[in-house]
């Protein structure tokens, strides 16, 4: 007992620098249950993960496989973000019944509408398989050889795991590839939108405010989980029932104050912490300077028409979130980590890395590491920058260029046969229609000819006159008919033959160079991982993020982005008002918002200093992903709802600094707000537990 006080003792001396890390939620027992504790967590790792018992893990599900949400009342009723959501928001909405811009709520099961191709997934348990996996592998093994063996191995494990026949299996890869766990889950189909606030609350503060603080956004949605008969997942249908989950969040009432724990809990994208600093150089002299540069072009232009026109708004409202995104993203990253100096103090612990290599006797199995992946950064980094900005023109912001590439997958289909064909047009087919019901064909010329000589002096904007593919139509036509008969009147059309050349580029040189090298990258730097936990094994390390259920633990607390600048750590609705623009799309208040703040109306979700929270900040590390992950207090209530990152602190997707980074949270009680003084759906604040954890620790 005394030696397990000194060590808390010793992390709560230690936790400032070590804060941060996205750990695996099946193995928290030891130094993070104890980091955890020090921060002031009462949470046990079984309260957290447990295969025989409900537990936290039960009511944190993937939405959609991109974003995160969290089971909130005992009929499956789900909370994520509002631009999570945004989609689905999207397609229910129309000019006659804009939900995007006069948000939506359903007073009742019936009211709740269905979602086509929307899922969530829970995870059911977490298995570490790395012996299976790497059986049979060895360091001489060439990057194809050893992956070739790992997907054969890893296809026999998945062959024989024993789970239910409604439950999947899928096994991933850990620390660069030294270690997998498998995961075995299950998905439900029917997910119903239940409410969501209009976009001057949902996207308050939209691009402008997107990545910073201070914060003002209510930036939630609102689903349910439905199931079949047996509590099973099950495809929609109108007998369907609502889910009764295995555990759902108790909602606190009590607030945050600074240094108060917190914890969140969600499915992290993806992160590069262990990247060498020649990698990361690179990153930020070359990759995202010329990405950002496209889509800096392509949004100038979306929002110029959308500005000017409602339908084109109400069109180009998702995709326009979505570039902007990234785009901003991008930007802050490299300001974080110039003003960190990521770069040097990675530069610096090589340096040291080196040094203990010699020390230790390592210099013949890991002195070569580092330097071969100097090597082959210099080699990719042409082909890496070109293939990214070929990514961003053909595959991300331009419709018209999308077309062309799977129209082109299309052809390469054909030369496979009859069936291949037909299997590929009606792959096609169906991403047609998706993309042509929110098409502009004036917008997707304006954002060709912005964005095309960021990669090509061979610029053609004619063939937006002279191409079947600017509406679903005359493109249909084009494809009707059997594969010969497709494919010589697809060469026929102007914008097809345009864009070939680039594609076939792509193809014959730029994917397979870059995956050639990016092959060889992978295997030295999983050689790197495995040689770093070896040669300085006192360093903590956590895999990177790959869209597996992660814990991330830290406190509210403020930030100082620059010298002499300091910023609270929760914002008020007083914020809302101080930044209220009447009729700019970015910061208008509805009225009844309005309404509500003039008469001090807030109900039970007033701060104790009679304001009421809209968001609030802490150290934990997070990533995309973990938009609508829970924000926990020390006894696992849902205090947030994750959504965002300070802009500088973006740069924790390769590099984290406690000092830096920040996540963004909306505070439940504005969402509780929200939803019950400015909505008026009661219906949903009844299926909730509300408790006051912080006023019971008092009495007791």
């Amino acid at each position: 007992m005394k030696y397990f006080k000194i060590l808390l003792l010793f992390i709560t001396l230690q936790v400032t620098a070590q804060q941060g890390g996205m750990w695996i939620p099946s193995l928290l027992e030891g130094m993070n249950e104890a980091e955890m504790e020090s921060l002031g967590s009462k949470l046990t790792a079984q309260d957290i993960y447990d295969v025989n018992n409900s537990s936290l893990k039960d009511a944190v599900v993937h939405f959609n496989g991109g974003c995160t949400a969290e089971v909130i009342s005992p009929k499956g009723l789900i909370l994520t973000n509002h631009h999570c959501g945004y989609g689905q928001i999207q397609a229910h909405s129309s000019l006659e019944n804009d939900y995007l811009k006069n948000g939506f709520w359903a007073m009742s099961l019936e009211e709740e509408l269905p979602n086509n191709d929307l899922y969530v997934e829970f995870i059911v348990r977490i298995d570490d398989v790395t012996e299976q996996v790497l059986e049979g592998t060895n360091g001489e093994m060439s990057a194809k050889e050893l992956q070739s063996l790992t997907d054969s191995n890893s296809s026999k494990v998945l062959k024989d795991v024993k789970k239910e026949d409604w439950q999947r299996a899928k096994i991933k890869s850990f620390y660069k590839g030294n270690q997998y766990f498998l995961f075995v889950t299950e998905r439900f189909e029917d997910v119903r939108l239940v409410g969501t606030p209009p976009n001057s609350i949902g996207k308050f503060g939209s691009d402008t405010d997107n990545w910073v603080w201070p914060r003002h956004t209510g930036d939630f949605s609102m689903f349910r989980i439905y199931a079949d008969q047996n509590n099973r997942p099950a495809k929609y249908a109108a007998d369907n029932v609502p889910y009764t989950p295995k555990h759902y969040l108790p909602v606190s009432l009590d607030g945050v104050s600074e240094d108060d724990f917190t914890m969140v809990f969600g499915f992290p994208g993806r992160t590069n912490e262990y990247l060498p600093a020649v990698a990361v150089e690179q990153i930020v002299k070359k990759v995202n300077p010329s990405n950002i540069a496209i889509r800096e072009a392509a949004l100038k232009v979306i929002d110029g028409y959308m500005k000017q026109n409602d339908e084109i708004r109400i069109q180009y409202a998702s995709k326009q979130a979505r570039i902007a995104n990234y785009w901003k993203k991008w930007i802050g990253e490299n300001l974080g980590l110039e003003k960190s100096n990521a770069v040097a103090i990675k530069r610096n612990m090589e340096a040291e890395f080196t040094s203990l290599l010699k020390e230790k006797g390592l210099v013949e199995q890991y002195g070569n590491v580092l330097p071969q992946l100097e090597q082959l950064y210099a080699q990719i980094e042409a082909v890496n920058v070109k293939r990214g900005n070929f990514n961003e023109i053909f595959k991300r912001n331009n419709e018209l260029m999308d077309i062309m590439f799977r129209l082109d997958q299309m052809e390469r289909a054909a030369a496979k046969g009859e069936e291949a064909f037909d299997r590929s047009r009606d792959i096609v087919v169906d991403k047609l229609i998706s993309i042509y019901k929110d098409f502009n064909a004036d917008v997707d010329q304006g954002v060709f000819e912005a964005i095309m000589p960021l990669y090509t002096q061979n610029v053609d904007a004619t063939i937006y006159k002279n191409t079947s593919f600017t509406d679903l139509k005359s493109a249909m036509k084009v494809l009707d008919g059997d594969a010969k008969e497709v494919i010589k009147k697809l060469n026929k059309d102007k914008a097809y033959k345009y864009a070939k050349p680039f594609i076939e580029e792509y193809h014959s040189s730029l994917d397979p160079d870059y995956n050639a090298l990016n092959a060889e990258i992978n295997k030295y730097q999983k050689l790197y991982m495995k040689a770093l936990m070896e040669v300085m094994p006192d360093e903590r390390y956590f895999p990177d993020a790959n869209s597996t259920l992660r814990v991330t633990y830290g406190k509210v607390k403020g930030y100082e982005p620059k010298d002499a600048v300091y910023y609270d750590p929760i914002t008020y609705l007083d914020g809302v008002m101080e930044k209220y623009v009447p009729g700019d799309y970015e910061f208008e208040v509805p009225e009844r918002l309005r309404e509500l703040y003039a008469t001090k109306d807030y109900g039970n979700y007033a701060d104790t200093n009679g304001k009421l929270p809209v968001c609030f900040i802490g150290t934990n590390h997070t990533t995309g992903g973990n938009s609508g992950s829970p924000a926990l207090d020390a006894h696992g209530n849902l205090i947030g709802l994750n959504f965002d990152r300070v802009w500088e602190g973006t740069m924790s997707d390769i590099y984290y600094s406690p000092e830096i980074c920040r996540n963004i949270m909306v505070d439940v009680r504005y969402i509780l707000f929200v939803i019950d003084k400015y909505a008026g759906a009661s219906n949903l604040i009844e299926e909730m537990t509300l408790v006051h954890p912080k006023q019971e620790q008092n009495l007791n």
